[in-house]
């Protein structure tokens, strides 16, 4: 996955980032810390924009606390009610605090045995808060020790774009199923590796496309699926907002060496991989388009806006529009020939909405509370590890999604249609 380099036209996103060539003139060698991509930096400085926790090593570091976050006064604890899935979280931000270690606390099947953090202060803080034992908080440089701990089942990856197939390798050698967050790699390269790992070891792969696991998505699938709008012919996708270098999680993920691209594989892959999950059918093309504002400090190496036309085998076309410099909005309009499906916001944590057309008759739905997603998709992966079943949302489907991302950014720079093959690799 690529992204844009300063002076470069709006459709053509550039070669190997300042990182990777740092690395290959130092022969293979760490480069040093870099600020926001290395060249940003320069400009964040001299624009008087200088965020906290904005050094960006392409290894796995501690991290400040997000913005905010503090610990429950109270102690949580699950009740011991039976066999449970021992989850590690590997990368304590502000997704894996707010989100994901409070919604283990709400599953069937799940239980938080460990965390790997390199900041001490978050692990006492897991410890005194979720009753984890010491010898529970790993530091990274600790972490292969894990594979001698029979209390972890399942490592949940929730670290940079970047270093996820490291660490998803890491946790395969230690004999660990993995959960880790999308976008699965920053190439189809990567993820095929990961692939790889999963397979030699014997153990599950699954990426974490929490919307598989929504109410309001699971629903709109249902209906579309079985025939209430007709035959699908047009859908409209936008993940659109806008990035702040004065947020340390969006400094990271406006560097491409660890997020592999702007808002295309960050936030337009929710709409890429919906189209996908509403039709049942992956695209046979896509045509696309990169522009990005010049001499903006957030876009030094990536995109901004990407726009896309995706073809399917069905006749069904879909416009996907992704944008880190536009105003919020979070849809999806399914139009079929005999109706419409409307989603407003589409993917968020919670308030997602549902607006069924058909002809003068307008629903809005209700099918549940939307912040089940994250502890239905815990669930499902504790299941699939207990009853030996298969995934949801495997390693197959992020590969799937990480080659049509680098079909649209081919096309963009290339400025030509590109068709896909069945497993979604370019064709001449």
């Amino acid at each position: 996955m690529t992204g844009k380099k300063p002076g470069s036209s709006a459709t053509n996103p550039p070669g190997p980032s300042r990182r990777a060539f740092l690395k290959g003139a130092a022969g293979g060698a760490m480069a040093a810390p870099l600020i926001a991509g290395t060249a940003a930096a320069e400009v964040i400085r001299s624009n008087g924009v200088q965020p906290a926790g904005t050094v960006l090593p392409d290894r796995a570091v501690g991290r400040p606390f997000p913005a905010g976050f503090s610990f429950p006064e109270q102690a949580v604890t699950i009740p011991n009610d039976g066999r449970r899935v021992g989850y590690a979280v590997v990368g304590l931000g502000s997704f894996a605090l707010n989100q994901m270690i409070p919604a283990l606390m709400g599953t069937d099947h799940c239980q938080l045995t460990a965390v790997v953090t390199g900041n001490p202060e978050k692990g006492a803080g897991i410890a005194r808060t979720y009753g984890l034992p010491q010898d529970a908080i790993y530091s990274y440089e600790r972490f292969d020790e894990i594979a001698n701990d029979d209390r972890v089942d399942v490592v949940y990856i929730v670290l940079p774009t970047g270093l996820h197939a490291e660490w998803t390798k890491k946790a395969f050698a230690a004999g660990k199923h993995v959960l880790v967050e999308k976008c699965m790699a920053t190439s189809p390269a990567e993820c095929e590796e990961m692939i790889a790992a999963s397979e030699a070891a014997n153990r599950k792969l699954m990426v974490a496309y929490r919307v598989h696991f929504e109410p309001y998505n699971m629903k709109a699938k249902e209906l579309i699926r079985g025939g209430e709008i007709g035959m699908p012919r047009m859908l409209h996708t936008t993940n659109h907002r806008v990035a702040d270098l004065s947020r340390p999680s969006d400094v990271w993920r406006l560097d491409r060496s660890l997020a592999g691209g702007g808002a295309l594989p960050d936030y337009g892959i929710y709409g890429l991989n919906g189209m996908q999950y509403f039709l049942g059918e992956q695209p046979v093309e896509v045509s696309a388009r990169i522009t990005t504002p010049a001499d903006d400090p957030r876009f030094l190496e990536v995109e901004d806006h990407v726009s896309a036309l995706l073809t399917f085998p069905s006749g069904a076309m879909g416009n996907l529009s992704t944008s880190y410099n536009t105003e919020n909005s979070n849809t999806i309009e399914v139009y079929g020939t005999q109706g419409r499906v409307s989603m407003d916001p589409a993917t968020f944590y919670g308030g997602n909405t549902l607006t069924l057309r058909q002809g003068r008759s307008t629903d809005r739905l209700d099918p549940g509370d939307s912040s089940v997603q994250f502890a239905a998709q815990l669930d499902h992966m504790a299941s699939a590890v207990l009853e030996d079943t298969p995934i949801l949302t495997p390693g197959e489907m992020g590969l799937r999604d990480c080659r049509i991302i680098e079909a649209i950014y081919t096309s963009a720079r290339e400025g030509r249609p590109v068709k896909l093959s069945p497993d979604a690799t370019m064709m001449e």
